[in-house]
C-alpha cells in the first residue's frame, strides 16, 4: 500500500503539544515508558505463543535491545514481541482513543486551575500515554513494526506536527523498532542530557527498567590489549577494538528474593515499571506460602485510583506466574471485585504454563490462593484503620466506594461479603464533619436511641440544611451523611448494624422514643384529627403526585418536606434511577406539614373559604413545590411555579 499522511485525532494533537513544550522535569521517564512497552509486546507474543508455536517463527530467545548512534543523533529501541499491523498501528498511534488521553488532558487542565506545581506530577503513567513521552526528547519518531505470524510491515513516523506518515515496508524478522531522532537538547557533548551515551543509557535501564523480566541488550565497544598463547598481555601491542553485548538488567524477580533483603525504593521502582504505576504504592504485600498450595504474591494498593476503575473499559485482575514464566495477564478469577483496584502477580508452581480461562474458574489451587489473599488484604485493611487512621482514610477516599459496591453486591456474590467488609465501612457524620466506622457510631448512641439514623444529599451542606434534620439535630442524635449515590443502595442492602437497624431520616416515622417525643406525636394526632377534612383536601388537592399527607412530628422551623414511606425506593434512589434512565422506581412520596408553622395557620383560613377556591389549590400546590426544591428536584412546571409565586408576594 502506498505512503498516506493522516491527521492525529484533535485530542492527540493537545497531547503531543504538551510533550514537546514538556512541562515535565524528568523527562528521562521516556526510556521507562518505551521498554515497558516493548515488555508487553513480548508478553503478548508469548501468551499467543502457548496456543500458536508457530508466531515465534524459531526465534524463542525473547529481548529488548537499544542502540544509540551519536552520529546521526539517534537512539533505537526494538523488541521481538507481538508487533502490530497497519490498523493496529493508526488505532494505537494515530488515534489513542482507549489511551485515557481526555482525562489526561482534563486532569492537566484541573491542576494548572488550581495552581499546582505540576513539573512532577505523575499523570503520564496513570493515563497510559506513555509513547507519546518520546516525544519530550526527539524532533521526530519512527516506528517500523511486523505482527508476528504476518509478512508485511508497517512504517510509521511524525515529527508531531499535527500529522503522521504511514505506508508498507520490509522488515525481516517480527516485533517493533521505534528510533528517536533527539532534538537538539538532548545529544552531543553540549547536551542538557545525552541520551546517545552507554552509561547514560545503563544507568537509566538500572534506575526504572531492573525487573523487566526479558533481556535488555546494547552493545559496548572495548578495548583490549592482545594476548600471548599462554594468555598473557603482550607488553607494547596496539590494543584492539571489539564489540561485546551486555544484558543490563538484572532480571532477577523480585518477588523469588527475601522480603527481609528487599528495600522499600525496590519495591516502588518494580510497581513503577511492572504495572506502570508513577507515585509510591499506598501499600505492599509480599507473601511466601507453602502447604496444601504453594505460591508467592506481589501485591500493592496503588497510591491513586485510576480514572476508570469503575468503568466498563476497566479491566480488573492479577498476573500469574508458574515457576517465574508468565502464563496470564488481568486473572480476574483470583480476588473479588470489590478487590479490583489491586495490583500485582502470583507465582505458583501448582498451576499449568497452559492453563486455558476455562480451566482456571474450576482450578481447586486458584480458589485457595484467592481466599487466602482476600484474607490477608482485608486483615491489613483492619491493621491500618486501627493503628494508622490518617493513611486509613486516604484509602478510603481512594477506593472506599469498592467496598460500598461489594456489600451492595453481596445479594449474589454471598451473604458473608459483609460480614468481611462492615467494620471497614466509613461514612461522614454530624458529629465534627468528620469519617466514623459503624462501631463508632453505634458506641456513641444514647441507650433510649434504637436506630442509626442516615441522610443522603450530595453534599454535607445540603444535608445540614434539610429540615428533617431539625428534631435530630435538636435531641443531640447523631446522622449518617451518606453522599455518594452507591451509599444508601449499600445501607439498604446491610439493612442493621449490631442489632441496630438502619433508619432514613427521610423515610417514614423516625420512631424516638424518649418522653419528649411520645408527648410531641400524641400531640400530633391530636391536630391531624381535628384538621383530618384539610389534610383530606390537600392530598385531594395535590392528586396522584403524593401518596399521602401527614401532620409532621420531625419539623421544628420549617413549614414542609417530603419523605417516602417505609417500604419501596427512597427519594435519593428515585433520582437515582432516573439518572441512569431508569424511571420505573418511583418512591412513595408523603407530605408532611409542619402544624405549628404560621402557613398551616394560613391554609386552615384560605381552607375555610372552600377548598374548591383557586387559593387554597395554589398554597397546596406551592407547599408541595417548595418540598421538592428541598429535596434538589425541580418541579415539572418551574414557570407556573415562579407565575404562583410572584402572584401570592404582590398581595
Amino acid at each position: 500500500m502506498s505512503k498516506e499522511t493522516l491527521e492525529f485525532q484533535a485530542e492527540t494533537k493537545q497531547l503531543l503539544d504538551l510533550m514537546i513544550n514538556s512541562i515535565y522535569t524528568n523527562r528521562e521517564i521516556f526510556l521507562r515508558e518505551l521498554i515497558s512497552n516493548a515488555s508487553d509486546a513480548i508478553d503478548k507474543l508469548h501468551f499467543a505463543s502457548l496456543t500458536n508455536r508457530e508466531l515465534l517463527e524459531g526465534d524463542e530467545d525473547y529481548e529488548i535491545f537499544l542502540v544509540p548512534d551519536a552520529a546521526s543523533h539517534t537512539l533505537t529501541i526494538s523488541d521481538n514481541g507481538i508487533g502490530m499491523t497497519r490498523e493496529e498501528v493508526i488505532e494505537n498511534l494515530g488515534t489513542i482513543a482507549k489511551s485515557g488521553t481526555k482525562a489526561f488532558l482534563e486532569q492537566m487542565k484541573k491542576a494548572k486551575e488550581e495552581n499546582q506545581d505540576i513539573s512532577d506530577k505523575d499523570l503520564i503513567g496513570q493515563f497510559g500515554v506513555g509513547f507519546y513521552s518520546a516525544f519530550m526528547v526527539a524532533e521526530k519518531v519512527t516506528v517500523v513494526t511486523r505482527k508476528a505470524g504476518t509478512q508485511q510491515a508497517v512504517r510509521w513516523e511524525s515529527t508531531a506536527d499535527g500529522s503522521y506518515t504511514i505506508e508498507d515496508c520490509e522488515k525481516e524478522s517480527r516485533g517493533t523498532t521505534v528510533t528517536l531522532t533527539l532534538a537538539k537538547d538532548f545529544y552531543g557533548d553540549s547536551a542538557e542530557e545525552n541520551f546517545t551515551e552507554n552509561w547514560k543509557l545503563q544507568n537509566l535501564v538500572k534506575k526504572y527498567s531492573d525487573y523487566v523480566r526479558y533481556p535488555i541488550k546494547m552493545n559496548f565497544e572495548v578495548e583490549e590489549t592482545p594476548k600471548d598463547d599462554e594468555g598473557k598481555p603482550i607488553e607494547g601491542a596496539e590494543k584492539i577494538k571489539r564489540t561485546e553485548i551486555r544484558t543490563l538488567n538484572s532480571m532477577q524477580p523480585l518477588w523469588t528474593r527475601n522480603k527481609n533483603e528487599i528495600k522499600d525504593e525496590e519495591y516502588t521502582e518494580f510497581f513503577k515499571n511492572q504495572f506502570h504505576e508513577w507515585e509510591k504504592p499506598m501499600e505492599y504485600f509480599h507473601t511466601k506460602a507453602e502447604g496444601t498450595v504453594e505460591y508467592t504474591s506481589l501485591l500493592c494498593i496503588p497510591a491513586k485510583a485510576p480514572f476508570n476503575l469503575y468503568h466498563t473499559d476497566y479491566e480488573p485482575g492479577l498476573q500469574l506466574y508458574s515457576r517465574h514464566v508468565f502464563i496470564m495477564d488481568k486473572c480476574k478469577d483470583l480476588l473479588p471485585d470489590y478487590l479490583r483496584f489491586m495490583k500485582g502477580l502470583v507465582d505458583s508452581p501448582d498451576l499449568s504454563l497452559n492453563i486455558s480461562r476455562e480451566l482456571l474458574q474450576q482450578s481447586r489451587e486458584l480458589k485457595s490462593i484467592g481466599k487466602a489473599l482476600e484474607k490477608n488484604i482485608l486483615k491489613t485493611l483492619g491493621r491500618l484503620l486501627s493503628n494508622d487512621r490518617e493513611k486509613y482514610e486516604k484509602f478510603w477516599n481512594e477506593y472506599g466506594k469498592s467496598l460500598k459496591i461489594g456489600i451492595y453486591n453481596s445479594m449474589y456474590s454471598g451473604s458473608d461479603t459483609i460480614d468481611k467488609l462492615k467494620d471497614l465501612l466509613l461514612f461522614m457524620t454530624s458529629q465534627e464533619g468528620k469519617l466514623a466506622t459503624l462501631k463508632e457510631y453505634v458506641s456513641r448512641m444514647p441507650e433510649s436511641q434504637k436506630k442509626i439514623y442516615y441522610a443522603t444529599a450530595k453534599d454535607k451542606e445540603t444535608i445540614e440544611h434539610l429540615p428533617q434534620m431539625e428534631l435530630l439535630r435538636e435531641k443531640g442524635l447523631e446522622v449518617l451523611y451518606l453522599l455518594d449515590p452507591v451509599d444508601e443502595f449499600c445501607i439498604e442492602t446491610l439493612r442493621e448494624y449490631d442489632g441496630k437497624q438502619f433508619h432514613s431520616i427521610s423515610r417514614g416515622d423516625l420512631d424516638l422514643d424518649d418522653e419528649a417525643s411520645k408527648e410531641a406525636k400524641k400531640e400530633t394526632e391530636d391536630i391531624a384529627k381535628k384538621n383530618d377534612d384539610l389534610i383530606k383536601d390537600i392530598k385531594e388537592t395535590l392528586g396522584d403526585k403524593i401518596a399521602e399527607v401527614k401532620v409532621s412530628t420531625r419539623l421544628k422551623s420549617s413549614a414542609v418536606c417530603l419523605v417516602a414511606d417505609e417500604q419501596g425506593p427512597s427519594l435519593s434512589m428515585e433520582q437515582t434511577f432516573a439518572e441512569m434512565d431508569n424511571p420505573l422506581f418511583k418512591a412513595k412520596r408523603i407530605l408532611e406539614i409542619n402544624p405549628h408553622h404560621e402557613l398551616f395557620a394560613r391554609l386552615q383560613g384560605i381552607h375555610e373559604g372552600g377548598k374548591d377556591s383557586q387559593e387554597f389549590k395554589d398554597y397546596c400546590d406551592l407547599l408541595y413545590t417548595q418540598a421538592l426544591l428541598i429535596e434538589g428536584i425541580l418541579p415539572e412546571n418551574p414557570v407556573e411555579f415562579a407565575n404562583k409565586l410572584a402572584k401570592l408576594m404582590a398581595k
